[in-house]
């Protein structure tokens, strides 16, 4: 009998082991998505115009808004579904930008999108 106990004692505990260990996960998968872009720094590193710094920021709400639509998604589209966002994002800011803050942007942009592990 004591044996039985201590034997579900260590089932149920290996059970809620791995029960949290999937909450966890599919939190961190849906916190991948949710991005919040500081703007003036962003500015900055870019040296945006007034002009252009309204365009980046309506792109990137956009962006952002696309991404969390995405973190509510299950199926193995999402990793389309985020190429598409992207590419949506780099050809809506490509027109305004010079060449040289787009080259600047577009390695700001994957170094965050390869930081939350969303480039695979």
């Amino acid at each position: 009998m004591k044996r039985f106990v201590i034997s579900m004692i260590v089932m149920m505990s290996m059970t809620v082991a791995f029960a949290e260990n999937e909450e966890n996960e599919a939190a961190n998968s849906t916190a991948a998505y949710e991005m919040k872009v500081n703007m003036h720094s962003l500015s900055r590193a870019l040296n945006l115009s007034r002009d252009q710094y309204d365009f980046v920021e309506d792109a990137m709400n956009a962006f952002t808004a696309d991404l969390m639509s995405i973190a509510t998604t299950d199926g193995a589209d999402r990793k389309a579904m985020v190429n598409n966002a992207i590419l949506k994002n780099l050809n809506a800011t490509h027109g305004i930008l010079t060449r040289a803050q787009y080259r600047k942007y577009v390695m700001l942009l994957n170094t965050t999108m390869n930081n939350r592990g969303l480039n695979k």
